[in-house]
């Protein structure tokens, strides 16, 4: 397209990172209601694999935002801390394959 402008201005891209981080921030309130109201741990397991995921999503937008890559090794060590979490749920709550629940020993 002829005249179209090859990049959009930094002070632009800058303020899009940081209302898509605060639009992500928003994500994680309403999850936050999952985990206070329940009703199954399932449920709860769940609104927390979501505050994991946003929170890299967040870190990763703030990073480009801001310019500062090191916010992205710390997301990628709140990826893995979500890993453990999900591994511990299931472990703690006795979960067999099929979401069933197997005995103890």
């Amino acid at each position: 397209m002829v005249g179209a402008p090859q990049h959009l201005p930094p002070l632009l891209m800058e303020t899009f990172h940081l209302w898509l981080a605060l639009f992500l921030l928003l994500n994680v309130v309403v999850g936050m209601t999952r985990i206070i109201r329940g009703p199954a741990a399932m449920d709860r397991m769940m609104a927390a694999q979501l505050f994991g995921t946003t929170g890299v999503a967040i870190l990763l937008v703030l990073a480009e935002g801001v310019g500062a890559p090191a916010l992205r090794n710390v997301a990628m060590v709140f990826a893995l801390l979500a890993v453990l979490a999900s591994v511990a749920f299931v472990r703690l709550h006795g979960l067999a394959r099929g979401g069933e629940r197997r005995d103890e020993r």
